[in-house]
């Protein structure tokens, strides 16, 4: 109702349309720069004001967009936020939030098929960019196998479970008998951390070596545990700690 309320302003907007200050001009120039001038073309806040244009048709969505950016923190953060928290966002709705939500589908589902095309350790940047949009905006910690063939392809992403990564969010018996039941001859553990910090814990490191060394009896390789944060990753491997 509130997006259908500011289709249908009246007084001062009104006032603005009736002396020919309305907003088609700026949003002719921001179109043809986004048609004509790359990827920077525009500013962050211009990205989300560009896709409120659609939803909201009728209202200067500038402020609005540069109040979510502060909300949230950036442009990733907004596309990742929580639905019913960007619907019931001041000037938001449900229209506008799924407006929002919609590029951060498709993001996952581009950067997914990736990873999927080609082996992951060939393309060891298309998995993590993948993970870093699934993941890094997460407010839980979320653990995840990603099972391999001999190819090193991905034939299998599994959700483990959520919360700390300990005994009770991974067992490593029953991660190494799902990669026999798939057939994977290899496997990636991840995790992220809510917090930022992709530091590993002594936990992380732990469980990594149990299920790497479950692994080793069966011919099951561990090439990884990634962390996954709000400013980068972690690479177990990386680090000599597997």
């Amino acid at each position: 109702m509130r997006e259908m309320d500011e289709l249908f302003e009246t007084g001062p907007e009104q006032a603005k349309v009736a002396a020919g200050h309305d907003a088609s001009g700026h949003r002719a120039r921001l179109r043809k720069r986004l048609i004509e001038g790359g990827a920077e073309a525009l500013a962050d806040h211009e990205v989300i004001e560009y896709l409120l244009m659609t939803a909201i048709p009728r209202r200067d969505v500038k402020p609005l967009a540069r109040t979510l950016i502060a909300r949230f923190g950036s442009l990733a953060g907004v596309f990742n936020a929580d639905p019913h928290a960007l619907a019931n966002h001041p000037g938001m709705g449900d229209t506008s939030a799924a407006a929002l939500k919609i590029v951060a589908i498709a993001a996952g589902r581009m950067a997914r098929q990736q990873v999927r095309e080609q082996p992951v350790l060939a393309s060891w940047q298309a998995l993590i960019d993948y993970l870093t949009i699934d993941m890094a905006h997460l407010t839980v910690e979320r653990v995840r196998v990603l099972f391999l063939n001999s190819q090193n392809m991905l034939i299998h992403d599994e959700h483990v479970g959520d919360g700390s990564i300990d005994e009770a969010a991974i067992h490593p018996r029953e991660v190494i008998r799902k990669a026999m039941d798939l057939g994977a001859t290899a496997l990636i553990i991840v995790h992220n951390h809510p917090s930022g910090s992709t530091q590993p814990s002594r936990a992380d490191i732990e469980i990594t070596n149990r299920i790497a060394e479950a692994g080793r009896l069966l011919g099951i390789v561990v090439h990884d545990h990634v962390i996954i944060g709000r400013e980068g990753h972690t690479s177990l491997r990386a680090k000599g700690l597997i």
